[in-house]
């Protein structure tokens, strides 16, 4: 356990967004918890799908945000070692003093700061949705894992915010809200990967606000607005914010406007 985890700094400028949403989140760390209703129904559901004979030496919460699991991950496994990573400074700093782990890491879940074969298990909530290569992820977590070992992840796909794309196809062409990877590439790239899957499964869960600026609020505030290419620049005018109330106003249900996700639950392991 006190062998050195961490042996080469992260390479955060392999993708050229990722500055840009480390800064996002760092700027959300005060606010995100505020709002995070839908990340901590997704992430415990991520918890209990974890394997029951799981007992980790050590575990790396990877994209551990403000701490929330990473000390939920130190109450399951008190007798573990715990480490914090995640892309964004300004979560870190939130979360250190909350304490959970023992360790708090910057670093990219696509070339992880970390020895071969250190951890037992790694868990990532609503956080690799944000790496364009996925492949490499799953290279990164067989690399870490001891024999045994388990990598869980959960993750939003296509059809995320789905009636939000739309109403904005009806004003204009521009990209307004995050792309996300097709569930189709999350099973190729899990059955590819060299890790035995355990299970993968797709879930819809909707959302309800009152009005688009509470939707619109919630996500600057857990730092998931567009960070994609091709976003529009400066101010949006008010006829295209009418025209979007206007389209996302038919989406309307009794409990209020709908705001889909499309959840995606991994449990992987490495064989001996």
């Amino acid at each position: 356990m006190a062998e050195p985890l961490i042996i080469r700094t992260p390479e955060d400028d392999r993708l050229p967004d990722k500055r840009q949403v480390a800064a996002s989140f760092s700027r959300a760390a005060s606010s995100y918890d505020s709002v995070a209703a839908l990340q901590r129904s997704v992430g415990n559901a991520l918890l209990a799908r974890l394997p029951g004979d799981l007992a980790p030496r050590r575990w790396l919460d990877l994209g551990s945000g403000t701490g929330y699991f990473s000390r939920a991950l130190a109450k399951r496994y008190p007798h573990s070692y715990g480490v914090a990573l995640d892309i964004a400074e300004g979560m870190l700093h939130h979360a250190r003093p909350l304490g959970g782990a023992q360790a708090y890491v910057s670093g990219d879940a696509e070339c992880l700061p970390l020895r071969n074969a250190c951890c037992d298990l790694l868990f990532s909530s609503l956080a690799v949705q944000w790496c364009a290569d996925f492949a490499a992820v799953l290279d990164e977590a067989r690399r870490v894992l001891r024999p045994g070992g388990v990598f869980a992840f959960s993750s939003l796909c296509v059809g995320t915010l789905q009636e939000l794309r739309d109403s904005w196809q009806a004003v204009d062409g521009f990209v307004h809200v995050n792309r996300f990877r097709d569930f189709i590439d999350y099973r190729r790239l899990c059955a590819s990967s060299g890790l035995r899957l355990l299970g993968l499964e797709r879930q819809t869960q909707v959302l309800h606000f009152p009005d688009l600026r509470s939707l619109t609020h919630e996500l600057k505030a857990l730092g998931a607005h567009n960070l994609n290419p091709g976003r529009p620049g400066g101010l949006t005018g008010r006829a295209r914010v009418r025209a979007l109330l206007d389209a996302y106003e038919r989406f309307r249900q009794p409990q209020g406007l709908p705001a889909t996700y499309q959840v995606v639950y991994g449990v992987l392991r490495k064989t001996d």
